[in-house]
């Protein structure tokens, strides 16, 4: 079989991807990667690029081994750019993907060939997520359960709260600009209660301002990661916070 032969799906991008776009583009393409599709992505005509439609094509690269983005205009990559990411590296095929792997080893994430199950993936951590955005929190769920973990998610510092006076949890995930209650107050409720006093909190926010990074710090936050969240580097930040 051809290396075109390989591809089973192709999707053109819209000229503007917004928010609006963001939960369409996510639903395209979880629609057509969860089943296994190899997909090539047209993104010739791509004018406009916004923050959630980034993060989720970041999300998809490097979850994925079957994405290829073809044609990207001079405005796609400098969306990318924008948030300090290298296109060309992102697309590049890792070893044993896309046809190259060594003989006698599947490809990773080969629908006939799955990969072996991890002790740690096995041994799968619970992680809530709380986002005002759909969007980063569908994001964070995709990329998460891709991982192995297991997800629970709140809408905001209060729902967030609520959920962990129901359930526990190895590790959360908050924003910080959020309705009701933010994240800041999240964490300082969080750390004043002897069930969470050593419970991980990692906040995922646009804001990168040293003096806010600081608040966090002092509020008790473990670890601050500014948006778009590269994928690999979450997981790995979780799994040394929460081994």
């Amino acid at each position: 079989m051809s290396d075109d032969d390989a591809y089973i799906g192709h999707l053109k991008l819209p000229a503007v991807l917004n928010l609006a776009a963001a939960e369409g583009l996510l639903g395209t393409l979880q629609s057509r990667l969860l089943v296994g599709a190899r997909l090539r992505v047209d993104a010739s005509t791509v004018e406009t690029l916004t923050l959630p439609c980034v993060q989720i094509i970041l999300a998809a690269l490097q979850s994925y081994d079957r994405i290829s983005i073809e044609r990207p205009s001079a405005a796609f990559v400098a969306a990318f750019e924008d948030f300090g990411l290298d296109l060309t590296e992102l697309c590049k095929p890792r070893p044993g993907e896309w046809g190259e792997q060594s003989t006698g080893e599947a490809a990773v994430g080969d629908a006939d060939h799955p990969p072996a199950q991890t002790e740690e993936r096995m041994m799968s951590k619970r992680i809530l997520t709380i986002d005002d955005s759909r969007t980063i929190r569908d994001m964070l769920m995709l990329t998460l359960a891709e991982a192995g973990f297991e997800v629970l998610q709140a809408v905001d510092g209060q729902d967030g709260l609520d959920v962990l006076g129901k359930q526990t949890v190895d590790v959360v995930i908050t924003d910080i600009n959020m309705p009701r209650m933010d994240g800041y107050e999240v964490i300082r409720q969080l750390r004043s209660n002897p069930t969470h006093k050593t419970t991980p909190i990692l906040v995922l926010t646009t804001e990168s301002e040293p003096d806010k990074k600081n608040l966090a710090r002092e509020a008790g936050a473990t670890g601050w990661m500014v948006k778009p969240f590269d994928p690999d580097r979450l997981i790995a930040t979780i799994n040394k916070v929460a081994p």
